[in-house]
């Protein structure tokens, strides 16, 4: 059974970083051809954020993250990060993990397995 475990978030004050952590179970990262976070604030649709190829050589990042968030993943530990630094308080979210097996897409429905959320919140 695939699970995926989110770690890292927590509260922050505007301006700070914070590294969120995603960790496979059942199923090596290896096997999937892409991961990626997503996240959803209250009273909003889920978005997507930022997505990596098995092989690290492809990246997507949504707009409003360009330039500040960085995803990575290491396959030896099975997990994939993002780093979010100049964090505002609109990034407040929970942010999930996601792993898919076709290309590294921004559509939640590319994505086939998910975590259970990590609460990310921003104060000004």
């Amino acid at each position: 059974q695939v699970q995926l475990v989110e770690s890292g978030g927590g509260l922050v004050q505007a301006g700070g970083s914070l590294r969120l952590s995603c960790a496979a179970f059942g199923r090596s990262f290896s096997t999937y051809a892409a991961m990626g976070w997503f996240r959803q604030a209250p009273g909003k649709e889920p978005e997507f954020v930022a997505g990596i190829s098995r092989s690290g050589g492809i990246t997507h990042y949504a707009d409003p993250v360009k330039g500040r968030f960085t995803i990575s993943r290491d396959i030896g530990k099975n997990t994939v990060y993002l780093q979010m630094n100049s964090l505002k308080p609109e990034d407040t979210a929970v942010y999930y993990c996601a792993a898919g097996n076709g290309a590294v897409g921004l559509a939640r429905n590319e994505y086939d397995y998910w975590g259970q959320g990590t609460q990310v919140t921003v104060s000004s």
